[in-house]
């Protein structure tokens, strides 16, 4: 019979985290990480990776010193994901097969705009209109291109990842927009408290940033345009902020049960108490104005972890640092959390 020590309130496995690694655009590796960033140390500079003259925004957190075989986003997002899982699965310990499955979140893939423009030259000539689609297929079979092919497929990242590092059955690759790396820990921790696993792989990845990607959130009016300095134009929750400012990295948690991390010997990082996720169907690509959703899901969070709201002594928020959404999420977190937010529950972001 299973040890009570190893369950939660209900009577559902404690999930541990055994394994960490990150790559972010202040460095490599969790040590350099840390360092850079208890130093004040910023990540955000220049774009270097293309022109960005005559753009309002010409800053970003471009991760450029990885080596990729081709310039495009799912070859920078597959080896941003590959060394955090390297370095993930060295502190957990585990080498060989991982055995386990594998749930990642990844950006939306798209062509990049210079191999459009290299299909497009290569094709045959229109004949009626709306024939774009058929002349690319053409110029493909024509002419076959792998590296192209594996750029717009939305699971190779994970197919490969899963490949070399032996995960267990179909891997699964996910995109919730901002929310996507917590979608792809509340899987593993599912999957876990189902009993369908002891371990699962969680990776979040993004190297996605091209003229393309910026130009995008830009017309959305949902990046910072305050460029010099770049690294002062992030500021969630300030009064100053117009916007958040675009960057890339990876992450790679080890997820196992606390008993199976127990039996093995392996050091347990932190326990994972409870996850909460909610849909905001207000607008594609704005929040609900009076935080409903986002309520919900915090409350759903304290409730799957057998919290009450004062047993919270930190809060990380989203803090996208545009005006809408931290308005939004300060007045979520108000209401759930009342005054304590004020002066007693430290908040930070990330970004």
């Amino acid at each position: 019979m299973t040890d009570s020590r190893f369950k939660d309130h209900l009577g559902r496995p404690i999930i541990a985290v055994t394994g960490m690694g990150v790559i972010t655009s202040l460095g490599q590796g969790l040590s350099d990480n840390w360092s850079k960033l208890t130093s004040g140390k910023s990540g955000i500079h220049y774009i270097k990776r293309f022109d960005t003259e005559g753009m309002s925004t010409r800053i970003g957190g471009t991760v450029d010193f990885i080596a990729v075989p081709a310039n495009n986003a799912v070859e920078r997002s597959y080896a941003l994901a590959r060394e955090t899982t390297i370095e993930a699965l060295a502190q957990a310990g585990i080498n060989g097969d991982f055995n386990g499955p594998l749930f990642l979140a990844a950006p939306p893939v798209e062509p990049e705009w210079h191999d459009r423009f290299a299909l497009a030259e290569r094709a045959p000539a229109s004949t009626q209109p709306g024939d774009a689609y058929d002349r690319f297929l053409a110029a493909m079979r024509e002419q076959p291109d792998p590296v192209f092919l594996e750029a717009v497929q939305f699971g190779s990242i994970s197919e490969r990842l899963s490949d070399k590092f032996g995960t267990r059955g179909l891997p699964v690759t996910l995109s919730t927009a901002c929310a996507s790396g917590a979608t792809a820990i509340q899987l593993g921790v599912e999957a876990i408290r189902q009993g369908r696993t002891e371990r699962a792989l969680t990776v979040a990845t993004d190297g996605s940033i091209s003229p393309e990607a910026v130009i995008r959130f830009s017309l959305l009016s949902a990046l910072s345009t305050q460029n010099d300095p770049p690294e002062k134009a992030s500021k969630p929750f300030s009064k100053e902020r117009d916007g958040f400012v675009i960057a890339e990295g990876a992450a790679t948690l080890v997820l196992e049960s606390l008993e199976s991390a127990v039996a093995r010997g392996a050091k347990v990082l932190g326990i994972i108490k409870g996850c909460g996720e909610k849909a905001d169907h207000f607008h594609r690509t704005r929040s609900s104005p009076d935080g409903g959703p986002a309520i919900a899901t915090i409350k759903a969070a304290l409730a799957d972890a057998g919290l009450s709201e004062d047993a919270i002594g930190y809060i990380n928020a989203h803090g996208t640092s545009t005006p809408e959404n931290d308005k939004m999420e300060y007045g979520a977190m108000l209401s759930v959390f009342g005054d304590r937010l004020k002066d007693a529950i430290p908040c930070s972001s990330n970004k």
